[in-house]
Order: C-alpha cells, then sequence, then structure tokens
C-alpha cells in the first residue's frame, strides 16, 4: 500500500514537472522532508527548489541532509555543489568528483543529470553557479 508520503511526493513533483513554480511547490517539499525526514529524496527536492527560490543558506542545509542520506543520489551531490558556490564555501571539487564517478559506472544518470540542469536554466536564466556545474560535468 502506498503511504500518503508518497502520494504527497508523486503530487508535488507531478506538479512542479507540469509547470508549477518552484516557490509554489516548495511549501510541499517542507511538509514532506517534516513528515519523513529520512527520505534523502524530498531533502533533494526541497535543496533543488530552495536554489531556484535564491534561498542558498537553507539550500545548503538540505543539500547536505539529502547527501548525508544517499551519498551515491548524484542530484544531490550537484544540489550541494550549487549551494557551496552559492554561499563561497569550499568543498565544490570532491562533489564534482564523486557524480563524475557516478556518471562514469551508470551513464543514464547523465541523461537525468542533464534534464535537470536544462530545467534549472530554463526556470532561472543566467544561473552562473549552474552554468559552471554544467560545464564541468561536460552536460
Amino acid at each position: 500500500m502506498e503511504s500518503s508520503q508518497d502520494s504527497l511526493f508523486e503530487q508535488a513533483m507531478a506538479r512542479y514537472q507540469s509547470g508549477a513554480s518552484a516557490a509554489d511547490v516548495l511549501p510541499d517539499f517542507e511538509k514532506i522532508t517534516e513528515a519523513a525526514p529520512r527520505q534523502s529524496a524530498g531533502w533533494t527536492c526541497l535543496a533543488w527548489l530552495q536554489l531556484l527560490c535564491d534561498q542558498p543558506e537553507e539550500a545548503l542545509r538540505s543539500a547536505r541532509f539529502a547527501v548525508k542520506l544517499n551519498g551515491q543520489d548524484p542530484q544531490a551531490r550537484v544540489n550541494l555543489s550549487l549551494a557551496l558556490l552559492e554561499t563561497d564555501s569550499k568543498g565544490v571539487r570532491d562533489h564534482i568528483q564523486v557524480v563524475q564517478q557516478v556518471m562514469a559506472l551508470a551513464p543514464e544518470m547523465g541523461d537525468d543529470l542533464k534534464a535537470s540542469i536544462d530545467d534549472g536554466l530554463q526556470r532561472r536564466p543566467g544561473w552562473k553557479a549552474l552554468e559552471k556545474v554544467k560545464s564541468w560535468l561536460s552536460l
């Protein structure tokens, strides 16, 4: 049986993917992470939305938690790299290298990351940190 948290997650993702603004979906993911704090996907999405909404400090906290919960998730690492760049923090290279290693072992992950990066640049044109990460990952 599907839990209500899974359903809320899927509904929020569907709203985002159908074009809802990051600011509109952000409260849903705040609720999701409050209700299911051990779900890395919720934290990964929350960090992404916080980055899109120009909340780098909040995104840094969320992205660190997402990586702590699932260190193999390349999107969580990309989000953490972006938050580190946006807050002028150190450690970006280590996370980019992990993403490159994951992509080398699972090339299909690159397609998902490329789609995510393209979405980010469409929703936040001229996003310098994301453009840097995109070039580092050669996507």
